[in-house]
């Protein structure tokens, strides 16, 4: 008997599967839940990242050319899906009739000088990037979706204005003011566009209805967070905003069935908030969205790989979609040095992935996704390294879940970016005065692999010298010990701190559990400080 590789399996699961929800839909039932998406590694290209870092196929300066399309396919082994996004959503990185690229960069050119960037000379010379990425995915066994930004805030600050960054802004976008949430156009929150306006949601539909019908895709993905800002919130009642996006998805999964060759699924994937508590705000009922059609949840903290998330509580609510985490290159930032891409920024390390991805698995997780992955290369602002290549190793663990299991732990609770709309307070940072207490739920899921007693380091955003605190954890009070700069070692350096920075307890083993654990930190000593990184390692053996 032939045998049949992992990438032959999803192809052929995935047609058999559209094969029954074919005859399902065909009874009269709904299609939506006739099966569960097989994949368990989802992967994220935002096309940008081509010239915007420096790789081994990409030197500062130059242009896009089809090869690099294609290697950054090549670069991407062991995903079950490579999910591309043309684009910021506004300008069509694909051939289109609803805005064609000589339509735009034309009208670009006349009002304001400037000739295309390196996309818009790819398309004009008669490149078609969707088409070289889809081709590419066929090739190397990988699944090719396309993921569309709903409502992508970058660089539309600069509408009013001849600057060369305002290239992204469409002409639908520049002669529709009226279409904006507010006025304030240095505010991601208010320059996007309103939802709540039938024109806005059908220039958008628009695009996604030419992608899926000249696209041999095999899923589409709806990316919510770029970004979370899609009504006037005293305005647009939350029932109704949950109605949009539902009626919305709904009408995107009704496309994808009528576009899909015969005997396949296309697969609908919508990218959301890993918080529950952020959900209203966009009008994300996922429920709702399942009931209309989504198969497929990725649960996205927007920038970061942060472990503590609400996946266990959204896997229940449901239970027939298939969920995933993302990951990635960051699990926390510093200062900015001004402009886009100016963070000084952590790197995320393999064990932090494997450990997300094991908590995540442990919580009902179908598998595992990654976004800005490869912004380990060199990019942005200057200062921001030193840099590395992106640890591609970790990609074909990520969904082996027995084996992430018996890894080395590393957990992180870090600073994240909480949009203020949302009402929910950040667990961190927070800042302490003598005597103070804060206290924090960690989920943890720690197995038999991992026998030694662990380290726990707290950061302050100051110098930590003369200063004094108490760590409790699970109500027992861990041990000061030594600095270590690498509890597990890797080869990233920007954003570690300084060694004064750091406080370092020992862990006792047995006092770690599967499921929230309990830790308190309270100042003892010293002037106010505020904590901005806490993290838990297990090593494993021992």
């Amino acid at each position: 008997m032939r045998r049949i590789d992992r990438r032959e399996f999803l192809h052929t699961t995935a047609g058999l599967l559209a094969l029954g929800t074919s005859r399902t839909a065909a009874r009269g039932e709904s299609s939506a839940r006739a099966s569960k998406a097989p994949f368990k590694v989802l992967y994220s290209n935002d096309t940008t990242n081509i010239i915007t870092c420096v790789s081994p196929y990409h030197k500062k300066g130059q242009g896009l050319t089809t090869e690099m399309i294609q290697a950054t396919v090549d670069e991407a082994a062991g995903v079950d899906v490579h999910m591309l996004q043309p684009g910021l959503g506004w300008i069509p990185w694909w051939k289109s009739r609803v805005y064609p690229a000589e339509e735009h960069y034309r009208w670009f050119t006349e009002r304001t000088g400037h000739k295309p960037d390196a996309f818009g000379r790819y398309m004009l010379d008669g490149g078609d990037i969707v088409k070289v990425f889809i081709d590419r995915c066929r090739k190397k066994g990988q699944v090719p979706f396309v993921s569309l930004r709903m409502n992508d805030g970058h660089h539309l600050e600069n509408v009013d204005t001849k600057e060369r960054a305002s290239i992204s802004c469409s002409k639908f976008y520049v002669e529709h003011p009226e279409y904006r949430i507010g006025a304030n156009k240095r505010d991601w929150n208010q320059h996007v566009l309103n939802w709540a306006i039938p024109e806005v949601r059908e220039h958008k539909f628009s695009f996604i209805k030419e992608i899926c019908e000249n696209y041999d895709i095999d899923g589409f993905e709806m990316d919510f967070m770029r970004h979370t800002s899609y009504f006037q919130l005293d305005k647009t009642p939350v029932e109704q905003r949950r109605e949009i996006i539902a009626e919305f998805t709904r009408r995107v999964r009704e496309l994808l069935d009528r576009t899909s060759r015969p005997g396949k699924r296309r697969w609908l994937c919508a990218r959301v908030p890993c918080l529950r508590a952020m959900h209203d705000v966009l009008g994300v009922d996922l429920p709702m969205m399942v009931e209309a059609g989504l198969d497929m949840a990725n649960l996205s903290a927007y920038y970061f790989t942060m472990q503590q998330t609400d996946l266990a509580e959204i896997r229940k609510r449901i239970p027939g979609a298939a969920v995933y985490l993302e990951m990635t290159h960051c699990t926390t930032t510093g200062p900015s040095r001004g402009g886009y891409d100016s963070f000084v920024f952590r790197r995320t390390t393999d064990e932090q992935f494997y450990t997300a991805a094991n908590l995540a698995y442990h919580r009902g997780a179908d598998g595992m996704s990654l976004f800005n992955f490869v912004y380990y290369r060199e990019h942005g602002t200057p200062g921001r390294g030193p840099f590395n290549e992106p640890p591609f190793r970790v990609l074909k663990r990520l969904g082996q879940p027995d084996w992430l299991a018996t890894q080395p732990q590393w957990y992180v609770l870090a600073k994240v970016w909480h949009d203020k709309r949302m009402g929910m307070p950040a667990p961190i940072p927070k800042t302490f005065k003598k005597r103070q207490t804060h206290a924090w739920k960690l989920d943890m899921a720690p197995t038999d692999a991992q026998r030694q007693d662990g380290l726990m380091r707290l950061m302050t955003q100051e110098d930590s010298s003369g200063r004094g605190w108490k760590v409790v954890l699970n109500g027992a009070e861990l041990k000061p010990t030594a600095f270590t700069a690498k509890p597990l070692d890797h080869p990233y350096e920007g954003g570690l701190g300084q060694p004064n920075q750091y406080a370092c307890f020992v862990c006792p083993r047995a006092i770690v559990k599967n499921g929230p654990n309990q830790l308190a930190i309270t100042m003892t000593e010293g002037k106010p400080a505020t904590v901005t990184y806490i993290d838990l390692i297990l090593n494993a053996g021992g």
